[in-house]
């Protein structure tokens, strides 16, 4: 894959961007220099008039694009076009690289990926970052893991681009919440033993109300690896039973895939020690079945 290249949080006007790594302080790297070239020939036709609109007016063109859960054979076709004549990219964590490998080597990579715990570039910083590329006359790709519609703070950049009055294309992927129980050999929900099932963020856990999903046959928790403890804990005092089958998937659809079968009882205990982010979490009866 690229090397990421991006802007520091002291300068998020594109000189250079935030590398956050696990062994040493962020990092700041020049961006690679860039070939201008259009992406309307590779686009959808319903695209094309709004791209031409755009040069004309000599702004650029915002694409925020849904990467998938990791695998790049899993992106959607739009994606893979808008990925394939990019000028830049401005990607996330959680999978998102693999699918860099289709960009030209031209290409301007800067990467905003959030860990938590570690430093990363702030939320406003990266809308300011896609609204000056933009301005500047830049088609941008904004590659976001997963799909864009869920829990990627796309509401903020889609506010920023629109008060800029920049054009934007919301391109849809597959989310992990789809992805990952497949992935583990399972489905999502099932006649009998999962009718309906609930998404929930757990990146605090002591801030989410767990008692609205006592009734939930499926609970699917994101971001919720540090948590796990506490979420085990907590669904057992609204009630849960101890024996209630958890399923825990990381890096779903990846080769770095792993995947825990446990309870609520045991989960802690039973991934104790595993680095389980980027991860989802099943919880209901449905994570006992093995259909792989």
């Amino acid at each position: 894959p690229h090397p990421s290249t991006g802007t520091s949080p002291a300068c998020p006007m594109l000189h250079g961007s935030l590398t956050a790594s696990a062994h040493g302080p962020p990092q700041c790297h020049a961006p690679r220099l860039k070939t201008h070239r259009s992406v309307s020939a590779s686009l959808p036709s319903s695209l094309q008039a709004r791209t031409a609109t755009r040069v004309n007016a000599a702004v650029g063109t915002c694409f925020l694009v849904g990467a998938g859960p990791g695998d790049p054979d899993l992106l959607t076709v739009k994606a893979a076009k808008l990925l394939s004549s990019a000028e830049v990219i401005v990607y996330d964590d959680l999978g998102a690289q693999a699918a860099l490998d289709l960009a030209p080597k031209t290409a301007q990579l800067f990467y905003v990926g959030k860990r938590g715990g570690q430093a990363s570039i702030k939320q406003p910083e990266i809308d300011d970052m896609l609204v000056s590329f933009c301005l500047k006359g830049h088609d941008v790709i904004r590659l976001k893991g997963g799909c864009p519609s869920v829990f990627s703070r796309v509401a903020s950049e889609l506010a920023a681009l629109k008060a800029a009055g920049i054009p934007h294309v919301l391109v849809p992927g597959i989310s992990s919440i789809q992805a990952a129980p497949l992935a583990a050999g399972f489905p999502l929900t099932d006649a009998q033993l999962g009718p309906h099932f609930a998404v929930v963020s757990a990146h605090d856990p002591e801030a989410v109300d767990w008692s609205v999903f006592r009734n939930i046959a499926a609970l699917i928790v994101l971001m919720g690896g540090r948590g796990l403890p506490v979420i085990m804990f907590k669904l057992q005092q609204l009630g849960w039973a101890p024996g209630t089958p958890v399923c825990v998937v990381h890096a779903a659809g990846t080769l770095t895939q792993q995947v825990w079968r446990s309870t609520v009882s045991l989960a802690a205990q039973d991934t104790a020690g595993h680095k389980l982010s980027p991860c989802i979490i099943v919880v209901g009866r449905v994570a006992a079945l093995d259909l792989s």
